[in-house]
């Protein structure tokens, strides 16, 4: 009997795994096409049916990423950068106080950073628009970081006071008996103690910021320093039959999102899930 129970849950494991296998090659599958195209010689873009290895494969496409793209990243890498840094500024204080400090109209202040998360971008960017054309931010790496900065906050200052909601209470309660205030309390033992929030919050103000194509295209567009987004975009207008080109600027675009969500998975999982379950 219990080798037929042993027999039926291998074979639902094997299905089960087929399944799933073919799911994820199915979306991996314009990954693997992106990478396919980017080695693609142009008089072998149109070939019918298209190779599904380049056989004839060539680097002229990266070579084009390294002229031309690279000045596009840097900024890119700047804005990313500058994002991570002062959403966990403005977020994590915010998310120490309603966590900890409890302050009159928390959770009103909870449900509106909620809120700001569905309005959508275009409309925040026309905002900033006439803010920044008052303020002469137009086509500035600062206005950019501001703007991505609005987009990653909400979500951080939830994130943040989900997780700093488990820390005991009891230690901040030994750190107050021993003379220090609320800011000591938060420099000395609820930052290190948030270290899985802040790795996913800066992983997630990264990607929303290097993705960004609604405030660059609005805000950036023209200037001398855009991000990687808009300069795919020019790519593809003046260069519409090199497709390798676009594709290889799309996979090394792709490299710096791709080695940091691999690099913080374990972070990201554990700060995501941080105050789910309480005690």
């Amino acid at each position: 009997m219990s080798g037929t129970v042993i027999n039926r849950r291998a074979n639902r494991t094997w299905w089960q795994t087929a399944i799933g296998v073919l799911f994820t090659a199915v979306m991996l599958f314009p990954v693997y096409w992106m990478l396919n195209v980017s080695f693609t010689r142009d008089q072998d873009m149109r070939k019918s049916p298209p190779d599904l290895i380049p056989l004839h494969g060539t680097l002229a496409g990266y070579r084009a990423v390294l002229d031309q793209q690279l000045p596009y990243l840097g900024t890119s890498l700047v804005i990313g950068l500058g994002t991570v840094v002062l959403t966990v500024a403005l977020a994590a204080p915010a998310g120490y106080a309603l966590a900890k400090l409890r302050p009159r109209g928390g959770a009103v202040l909870s449900f509106l950073f909620l809120v700001a998360q569905m309005i959508p971008g275009i409309i925040m960017a026309m905002g900033f628009y006439a803010i920044y054309l008052s303020l002469g931010l137009l086509q500035s790496v600062p206005g950019l970081i501001v703007a991505d900065s609005t987009l990653a906050v909400p979500f951080a200052v939830l994130i943040f006071t989900a997780f700093m909601s488990g820390i005991p209470g009891e230690l901040l309660q030994a750190a107050q008996m021993d003379g220090a205030g609320p800011m000591r309390a938060f420099r000395s033992i609820v930052l290190p103690m948030s270290r899985n929030s802040i790795v996913t919050v800066s992983l997630f103000a990264f990607l929303w910021s290097w993705s960004d194509f609604v405030f660059a295209s609005t805000l950036a567009n023209g200037g001398t320093h855009e991000p990687i987004t808009l300069g795919i975009y020019h790519y593809i207008g003046n260069n519409n039959q090199q497709w390798n080109a676009i594709m290889a600027t799309a996979v090394v675009a792709s490299l710096p999102a791709t080695v940091i969500l691999v690099l913080a998975q374990r972070y990201v999982a554990a700060g995501v899930t941080a105050g789910a379950v309480k005690d």
